[in-house]
Formats: C-alpha cells, sequence, structure tokens
C-alpha cells in the first residue's frame, strides 16, 4: 500500500489518473488541503494545531458564516497509524519547487521519521517535463503535469535517508520557533521565514488613485511575481492594508474578491504610502 500526500486538490487530479492508469503505483492519494508556507505555527496552550491553522484560515476567509475546518493533521496521523498497522505500506510525498510544498515537506517529515525508511520523496524541482504539444517545459506544480509524465516521475521516488531526517527535521522546529507569516522557498530544501506583510509592497503596486476590482489587483501580483500565496490570503492582506490606512476598500469584502474595489488613499501614490 502507498500512501501518495500531495497539496491541494488541483495537484492531485493528474496524480490520482496516474495511479488509475498505472499498477505499480496503486494506493491511496492524501490532499493536504492547507498552505503552511503562511500563516502562524505555533499554537497556545490547549490549542491542537489543527484548530490553530483553521482559526487562521477562517480569518483570512473574511465570511463567519462559512465555516472554515483544516484536518490535514488528523488524516496524517491516521496514515501513520495504518503504517504502524501494516509494516510493508510506505507513504509518498510528490513535491513541487513551492513554498507550499516545501513546507508541506519538513512538516510530515517532522512525523513521519517514526517510520525509517517508508517516507519516500518525489522531487520535480528543476526536472523537464512534456506539456501537451511535446514541448519540454519546467513546472512549479504537479497540476501542469499530464499523467502520463506522472507515471514517468514515479522513478524518481526515494526513501528519505536517516541523514536527511537528523538535518531537514531540524528545519521544522526552526520554522516554529520562528513563527513568521510566510516563508519562502530559497532553492532545494531551504526556506526563509518573512513577515506577513512581505508581499504587501507587491499589491501596492498595482494599486491606483482609482478604484478597481481586488482580484485584478491580486491576479497582477500572481501573474506577474509569481507570488506563491493563493488569492484568498492576498485578499486578506488588502483588508489588513485597509484597516491600517494604506489602502480603501468598498463593496462586500466578506464575498469574493470580484465583489470588492481597491484604491490607494487620495493623493498619496504606493510608494509614499510604503514609506510613511
Amino acid at each position: 500500500m502507498i500512501y501518495h500526500f500531495v497539496v491541494g486538490d488541483e495537484a492531485a487530479k493528474p496524480l490520482q489518473e496516474a495511479i488509475e492508469a498505472e499498477r505499480s503505483m496503486a494506493g491511496e492519494v492524501v490532499v493536504l488541503r492547507d498552505v503552511l508556507s503562511v500563516g502562524p505555527l505555533q499554537k497556545a496552550e490547549g490549542q491542537t494545531f489543527s484548530e490553530l491553522r483553521s482559526a487562521f484560515w477562517q480569518e483570512v476567509a473574511g465570511n463567519d458564516k462559512v465555516q472554515v475546518v483544516v484536518d490535514d493533521m488528523e488524516r496524517l496521523l491516521e496514515v501513520s497509524k495504518a503504517m504502524y498497522d501494516d509494516p510493508e505500506a510506505t507513504a509518498w510525498f510528490w513535491m513541487a519547487p513551492i513554498p507550499a510544498d516545501v513546507c508541506a515537506y519538513h512538516w510530515l517529515l517532522h512525523h513521519m521519521s517514526k517510520h525509517p525508511g517508508r517516507f519516500y520523496l518525489v522531487n520535480i524541482a528543476g526536472l523537464p517535463f512534456l506539456d501537451e504539444q511535446g514541448k519540454v517545459f519546467y513546472p512549479k506544480s504537479f497540476s501542469y503535469i499530464l499523467p502520463k509524465e506522472v507515471i514517468k516521475a514515479r522513478k524518481l521516488a526515494r526513501p528519505v535517508t536517516l541523514s536527511e531526517v537528523e538535518v531537514d527535521g531540524e528545519e521544522w522546529r526552526k520554522l516554529m520557533q520562528e513563527d513568521t507569516g510566510i516563508r519562502t522557498a530559497e532553492g532545494g530544501k531551504k526556506l526563509l521565514s518573512r513577515p506577513e506583510d512581505f508581499y504587501d509592497k507587491i499589491l501596492l503596486g498595482f494599486c491606483t488613485q482609482q478604484f478597481q476590482k481586488a482580484s485584478k489587483v491580486i491576479n497582477a501580483a500572481i501573474v506577474k511575481h509569481g507570488v506563491p500565496t493563493g488569492d484568498t490570503y492576498l485578499g486578506w492582506r488588502l483588508r489588513k492594508m485597509a484597516a491600517a490606512g494604506l489602502v480603501k476598500l468598498q463593496g462586500d469584502t466578506a464575498k469574493a474578491l470580484k465583489d470588492f474595489d481597491v484604491k490607494l488613499p487620495s493623493a498619496i501614490t504606493a510608494e509614499n504610502n510604503l514609506q510613511s
């Protein structure tokens, strides 16, 4: 039995198709939906990790009518228990070169180290794949990879070594101790802790003196600067910036990003706003 861990529903789709087509990959896909590269990691006394992360994403969502539940930890513990019951079972983590995946690797390793030699890594960082036209590209996410190419990638799977457990295992403890708002990928498995306003300057750079859709500003930041946090997080940052007087919002901020607008305060440029 193979438990295939992957971050995000979109990345899971080609992986699931590949598993259905390739018998040697048979197993269960475990989709991690939390984005550990943003938000707090240190839980309060009496609080579980899932409660911490659920509370964070509830605030980010900005809509109290929809309850946000993060249960990645509970599902990880279920897999770990199943691996104790079945000594032949293994866990594979499919890691793309983005902060959410690299953070998930260190989080998984922290818990999977209790199953030595049975935690495998499939790391596609810097590796070429073929797209639908047969052209070579270097994907940043498994969501862009064809199922047949995912099948080829299975040959990359290798057990995480004891030395890696020792060295990489310190990374998660370091990230938890630093407990900043953002973690960026710096190449390989290296992460750097950043303040939660790390991408605010980029967002302000796309704001003008005229109201425009928040979705437009956020999409520009993601497309032109490759901001990897996801649009929901950036929408939350716009609301935080508005509370600090850095931007003005109009519309219903509890709804979708297309339902509210953003602009700079009158007679203040983005550059001046940041310097104040």
